[in-house]
């Protein structure tokens, strides 16, 4: 298993990003259940939330007018969630030996609030710093897929989170271009899946990039 350098005994950590609707929790589930398999501990989260005061800001962040914050706010309103869910649900998850599988972390502030919204990304890269800091994902899976295809998933769902969507294809069209060059400048840890596939095609590209990444060959391969 791949171990963290700043913290050695700490479990994997791994993000699952990209724009609306390319499936990021039905990879988490699959792959969840992989490595439940294989005998791994996980818990699997999301942001913004994933602790108790994380979904209270998250509430603020997904619902209501498009307009509601500007993307500064938005980007500050992240990362405070971010330091509940680091603080209450992931460091000590990783520090017991627990997998950790996130839909979205920093990449979305960064895609979202920065490449799309504008904010410097030399402010967010400080933020980050101070908040994340050596809490970075050891593997992040990014899901491509065609914002038009992806809005009309997220439509389908018909849930009161759609502030996001509801910004407009030029904006997660500026999402989805973000994350390549993210992934483009971080080629060590992101790893780019078309998104277009079945799902059970998308899972095995997954797990198959999770077993080499932290050496589970001795797991088998199904």
């Amino acid at each position: 298993m791949a171990a963290n350098s700043a913290h050695p005994d700490r479990a994997p950590f791994i993000t699952f990003e990209g724009g609306e609707g390319v499936g990021k929790s039905t990879q988490i589930d699959l792959l969840s259940q992989k490595l439940q398999a294989a005998g791994e501990g996980l818990i699997t989260t999301r942001e913004p939330g994933g602790s108790v005061g994380a979904e209270d800001i998250r509430r603020l962040l997904v619902t209501g007018e498009p307009d509601r914050w500007s993307p500064v706010t938005e980007a500050l309103l992240n990362y405070a969630a971010r330091q509940e869910h680091l603080e209450q649900i992931i460091q000590p998850a990783l520090l017991r030996g627990d997998w950790v599988l996130c839909d979205r972390f920093s990449d979305s502030t960064f895609a979202y609030q920065g490449y799309a919204g504008g904010v410097r990304l030399e402010i967010l890269e400080k933020l980050d710093s101070l908040i994340v800091g050596d809490w970075r994902p050891d593997l992040t899976i990014i899901l491509d897929l065609d914002p038009v295809e992806g809005l009309r998933r997220a439509g389908a769902r018909h849930d009161a989170e759609d502030r996001y969507e509801r910004k407009g294809l030029v904006y997660h069209q500026d999402i989805r271009d973000a994350f390549m060059k993210i992934a483009e400048a971080h080629q060590n840890r992101c790893c780019v899946i078309d998104g277009s596939g079945s799902a059970e095609t998308i899972a095995a590209e997954v797990w198959g990039i999770v077993k080499n990444k932290f050496d589970l060959s001795s797991q088998g391969s199904n």
